[in-house]
């Protein structure tokens, strides 16, 4: 059950109801940050977000990154490099709609995607959990196929690399329960709306993950307009009053971390999805001390990674087709001449 975050303030509250992991809402950390949702939120105002979140809770983080960010997988893998050094252990991605057309994206790009994050989690030796989140049922697409195109997308991006699949949108029994017998790995739903079926419903159809999204945001910006409309227009606190945390288990949300001994105006945030490097360059992190410490931080870019090709190695070998080694040579970098590409 992930009741999804915006911030330091709402991940540290959500886990202190007791949830195992947090996961962020896409939506609500652009809202947050003056933008709407849509991949609107630059990528360098998403990484500082998700610094705060990871060094305010001691839970796995799964970052929503919409649909990667950038032109294509390569951008993907450079976002993936710089969340895993924040201790990020988790993603949402999605397909997505055809702005002008409202039609399915094509499902080859979450592929190429999905298998570039993956490749970048394991040259970390991270166990990032990969969800992919398929959009036909928000898409302009005929109701009699959506079952049979999402069955086909999430085949599709479980062998390329996915821990889970995510549906949005749908909502009939009969097909969460075939859907989830068909796949191999967990059947996230979204019930961020009211008249979601319970928890209990959802478990017996199948289902193993379920995300409120922005659901908890859009309820809590509902209850400030209430108190600022009671306030402006009538000059009354009530709906405030109701129910509120006091100054002092506000503070208790947050405690001090030895850790964290870098003001963060002077921490260097370089990010750059089309055109530059994507690199977060954190000397000390509380949330993955081995990693930022027991080696030097990596700048991933579009030209490729600078460390050793471990990773590179174990994604070109076997039967991959020639578009694949394409691809990873592109994303990865190749040594040649005595030099190692990606040093821009």
């Amino acid at each position: 059950m992930l009741p999804n975050a915006w911030d330091a303030a709402s991940a540290r509250i959500i886990e202190s109801a007791g949830a195992p992991a947090i996961a962020t809402t896409s939506a609500g950390m652009a809202w947050a940050l003056g933008y709407a949702d849509g991949e609107r939120l630059p990528v360098h105002d998403l990484l500082a977000a998700c610094e705060r979140i990871c060094r305010s809770v001691s839970t796995p983080v799964s970052v929503d990154i919409e649909r990667g960010y950038g032109r294509d997988a390569n951008d993907t893998g450079g976002l993936v490099g710089a969340l895993l050094q924040l201790g990020v252990v988790g993603i949402n991605i999605e397909d997505g709609t055809q702005p002008a057309t409202r039609k399915p994206s094509p499902a080859h790009a979450l592929v190429e995607r999905i298998a570039c994050a993956r490749a970048v989690a394991q040259h970390h030796e991270v166990p990032l959990f990969i969800n992919a989140r398929i959009d036909t049922y928000l898409a302009d697409i005929a109701p009699a196929s959506r079952y049979e195109e999402t069955e086909r997308r999430a085949l599709a991006y479980i062998d390329a690399g996915a821990d889970g699949i995510f549906v949005p949108g749908l909502s009939e029994p009969d097909e969460i329960a075939r859907l989830a017998r068909r796949l191999p790995v967990p059947l996230n739903v979204y019930a961020g709306y009211a008249g979601a079926p319970a928890a209990a419903q959802l478990r017996e159809l199948g289902v193993r993950r379920i995300s409120l999204g922005c659901g908890p945001m859009q309820s809590v910006l509902s209850h400030l307009q209430r108190i600022a409309h009671e306030a402006l227009a009538e000059g009354r606190y009530d709906t405030m009053a109701e129910d509120m945390l006091t100054v002092s288990e506000a503070n208790g949300l947050f405690k001090p971390s030895a850790d964290v001994d870098v003001p963060s105006a002077q921490r260097t945030l370089q990010a750059g999805m089309g055109d530059g490097p994507v690199a977060l360059l954190l000397p000390r992190s509380s949330r993955a001390p081995d990693l930022a410490r027991s080696r030097p931080v990596e700048l991933t870019t579009r030209n490729g990674l600078l460390g050793d090709a471990s990773w590179r190695n174990g994604c070109t070998q076997g039967n991959a087709p020639t578009a694949w080694r394409r691809l990873m040579a592109s994303l990865l970098g190749e040594r040649s001449h005595g030099t190692e590409a990606g040093t821009r």
